[in-house]
């Protein structure tokens, strides 16, 4: 127990009552917070009644201001008796704060878009948001678990980290009804029954298909990422590092050589291939137009394929 001083009601310090009339608090809020260690006594009197000295009064402002900010009183006492614990605390509420922000904009725009759609597009809708209502902002995860899903196995686990980190769209703090309807109908295709060969794997990226596919999926990476400021500049697909990076992905993977037949018979392949557009779509109204999504740069990469395989054999 903490030891007290007893001190004759003559003292400089004042009693309970009179500390809460200078902070303009009543009597049981001072009692409170010096019952909870937040208001240490300075003494007692000679009747066993609290003593507050004069630093009481700004370190019970002070109490009051943390307060009115929410922070819990537990947080409160440690701001005060622990040096550069106030940051970590703000630090702490501001993310709170911030996500509980970003669930009420989800819940804002939600609304907005059922309020707005046409009556015989409601219940899809409703059925819709309903997969995805909780929490908001909504989880990726049902998203990753489908890239992992779709990956081949085997893959090391700093290659499929990766892999996941750039396919998979962050859902936006503050979303458009657009975005939140994207998003809904982004996690029904991930997660609804498989429609047949939409969610098969490609040609060379199956299991027993030959080849590594680590080494394809690490080229394929450094090939989108060369492929991206062609498409932020709006470019036509053509030939160029990114192309030869590309093929290369695809060239090494198999231990063979990138020459014209080989081009060409990627090309047939790539032509050919099972696709995920709809995927891609949708991740696309999720993420800034500024940074195009993998699917985006790889169709621009087989479409530059195409385009230099056919200039080849009309020349």
């Amino acid at each position: 127990m903490r030891e007290v001083r007893v001190v004759s009601v003559v003292d400089h310090t004042w009693s309970i009552g009179e500390l809460a009339e200078y902070a303009g608090v009543t009597v049981k809020t001072v009692r409170f917070y010096s019952d909870r260690g937040l208001l240490p006594e300075a003494a007692r009197s000679a009747g066993g009644h609290r003593r507050y000295g004069p630093e009481a009064l700004d370190r019970l402002r002070l109490i009051r201001s943390l307060r009115a900010l929410d922070l819990p009183v537990p947080d409160v006492g440690r701001a005060l008796d622990q040096a550069g614990a106030l940051e970590d605390i703000l630090a702490a509420q501001l993310r709170e704060v911030g996500s509980r922000l970003a669930a009420l904009r989800w819940r804002e725009a939600a609304l907005q878009l059922l309020r707005d759609c046409a009556p015989e597009e409601r219940a899809e809708r409703l059925r819709l948001l309903g997969a995805v209502s909780a929490p908001a902002p909504p989880t990726t995860a049902e998203l990753a678990r489908f890239w992992r899903r779709w990956l081949p196995p085997r893959l090391p686990a700093r290659l499929v980290s990766t892999i996941v980190e750039h396919s998979v769209p962050q859902p936006p703090s503050d979303p458009t009804p657009a975005q939140v309807l994207a998003f809904a109908r982004l996690h029904a295709f991930t997660t609804g029954p498989c429609p047949g060969p939409a969610y098969s794997r490609p040609e060379g990226r199956r299991p027993d298909a030959d080849g590594r596919p680590a080494v394809l999926y690490d080229g394929l990476l450094q090939a989108h990422a060369l492929a991206a400021p062609e498409l932020r500049a709006q470019r036509p697909p053509r030939a160029g590092e990114a192309l030869d990076c590309f093929v290369a992905a695809f060239a090494d993977s198999r231990d063979t050589a990138d020459t014209p037949a080989f081009r060409r018979q990627l090309s047939a392949q790539l032509a050919t291939e099972v696709r995920i557009d709809r995927y891609w779509q949708l991740a696309a109204e999720l993420t800034d137009p500024a940074q195009p999504t993998p699917g985006a740069a790889h169709d621009w990469l087989a479409t530059a394929l195409s385009t230099q395989v056919a200039d080849e054999v009309a020349a």
